[in-house]
């Protein structure tokens, strides 16, 4: 299996997530910059946190314009995984592969901390190791973390199961609606976060509960090209 960690101006969590692919389940990853226009030989494709393009406009807004984008979309159309993670998110919610918003954080401060949150959907590629229900400490930093979408849209993801974290009760730190940290597409093969799995693997770190994100997703791949596959 093969991963790709998208690099724009100004990302700085790419290496972070380089390492959390090759530390935890030791699978061939690449760096690519956001100028690419070919993302075929990638299984998995990871956005990383930071702040691209200096968050002007507001954050994510000129990443999604970036030519490595539509290839994005394209491997999300096809099926492949992708996950965006802070500013990762922030950009696939920009470029309309998920769905709402995120906004400043409720008290226009910058979160940076451990974080519970609870696994609501452990039926994607990315959760298939959790159990649904299950507390995982994942830490947090950022300043525009407030997930937001309208009523409607709001029904949709709880009616299709399109929530895949959520802060534990009584402890979101942004103001996001119904608490919600994390969402899929409806396909589940995009996923959405704005905690960091990669700042979580190892005890050095603080917590281990990251990792299962990575194996969980190696697992999928494999189940789906066959249980021979070795890599």
């Amino acid at each position: 299996m093969r991963f790709a960690v998208i690099v724009f101006p100004g990302s700085n969590c790419d290496i972070d997530c380089y390492k959390a692919v090759r530390e935890t389940i030791g699978q061939p990853v690449d760096y690519v910059w956001h100028t690419a226009t070919d993302l075929s030989a990638y299984d998995a494709i990871i956005l990383p946190g930071g702040f691209s393009y200096g968050d002007y406009l507001r954050c994510g807004a000129i990443a999604r314009f970036a030519p490595v984008m539509d290839e994005v979309r394209r491997a999300a159309e096809e099926g492949r995984y992708v996950l965006g993670i802070c500013n990762g998110f922030q950009i696939l919610t920009e470029a309309g592969l998920l769905p709402g918003a995120l906004l400043r954080n409720r008290d226009l401060k910058f979160h940076c901390h451990s974080t519970l949150l609870e696994v609501v959907n452990n039926e994607t590629p990315f959760t298939r190791e959790y159990a649904k229900g299950e507390i995982i400490d994942i830490p947090i930093a950022h300043g525009e973390g407030n997930y937001y979408c309208d009523e409607e849209t709001l029904a949709r993801l709880e009616a299709n199961g399109q929530v895949v974290f959520r802060y534990k009760k009584g402890e979101n730190p942004n103001g996001s609606v119904n608490d919600i940290a994390g969402v899929c597409n409806e396909r589940r093969n995009v996923v959405g976060m704005m905690p960091h799995p990669e700042r979580a693997v190892s005890e050095l770190l603080g917590s281990v509960d990251g990792r299962r994100m990575f194996t969980s997703v190696l697992s999928a791949w494999r189940e789906r090209h066959g249980a021979a596959v070795n890599g």
